[in-house]
């Protein structure tokens, strides 16, 4: 991070099943922030499913909604977000994370991923013959963007506890404004 840097907020980002969701309200609960998930918001402000906004518009309508909630997400301060897994692949949304946060990726194996995440229907890219696999292909796409965070902290072992004390103590320390 650079030095003249004081964050404002705390985003998350990481793929899906790292924690961000979980470990991300209690973060906020720690700091005393506000905390937004960027597919929530998503899904409240159309009135649909992440699920059906893939099924019926496809991939880019969707980041084009994330990217236009990142804009917005600039004018906060005190919010812990959390973003969809894909939304660093772009790297304006990155860039503007950055230019208002302390961008904290959360990362796990494809291994740990799947345990976590394969009883969830509501996820659309696991729609798809070899779940796994897609894991593994997408990881290694999205993972160049991932290691662009601020800080990069290993779910795979970690409590929630953990990781949330961890993130805490990142925030703390990169002078972010509390």
């Amino acid at each position: 991070m650079q030095p003249h840097r004081r964050p404002v907020n705390l985003a998350l980002i990481g793929f899906m099943g790292t924690g961000k969701t979980t470990v991300g309200r209690l973060v906020a609960e720690q700091l005393g922030f506000e905390f937004l998930d960027t597919d929530e918001l998503i899904q409240a402000r159309t009135g649909r499913t992440i699920t059906d906004i893939f099924a019926k518009e496809g991939e880019p309508a969707f980041r084009a909604l994330e990217e236009q909630v990142v804009q917005e997400l600039s004018a906060r301060e005190k919010t812990v977000i959390s973003t969809g897994g894909g939304l660093p692949t772009n790297p304006e949304n990155l860039a503007a994370l950055k230019s208002f946060a302390l961008v904290v990726c959360l990362w796990a194996s494809p291994e740990k991923i799947w345990e976590r995440v394969k009883n969830q229907s509501h996820r659309p890219l696991l729609h798809d013959p070899d779940p796994q696999k897609k894991i593994r292909d997408l990881l290694a796409v999205r993972e160049p963007f991932y290691k662009q965070a601020d800080v990069l902290i290993n779910t795979d072992l970690r409590s929630v506890r953990e990781a949330t004390q961890q993130i805490v103590l990142q925030y703390k320390l990169g002078g972010g404004k509390r």
